[in-house]
């Protein structure tokens, strides 16, 4: 079993929450709800992960808040 961590946002046009792995090529997907977009990062990253370990482009560090003004 492998853990991912996965940046999500919610699209303002479509309303569609979105997500991506940082660093790993293709591992993106979008759904109606949080609970199917996991589903959907879950079914991407099992296909992509046949083809054997990912070597990951970037490592996910974290967020920060900045300030301006």
């Amino acid at each position: 079993m492998k853990t991912f961590t996965a940046v999500v946002e919610k699209c303002r046009d479509t309303g569609l929450y979105v997500g991506y792995v940082p660093g790993f090529a293709g591992a993106h997907s979008q759904g109606a709800t949080l609970d199917e977009l996991k589903a959907n990062l879950e079914e991407v990253l099992g296909m992509l992960m046949e083809d054997g370990e990912p070597g990951l482009q970037a490592d996910f560090i974290g967020t920060q808040m900045i300030q301006v003004g």
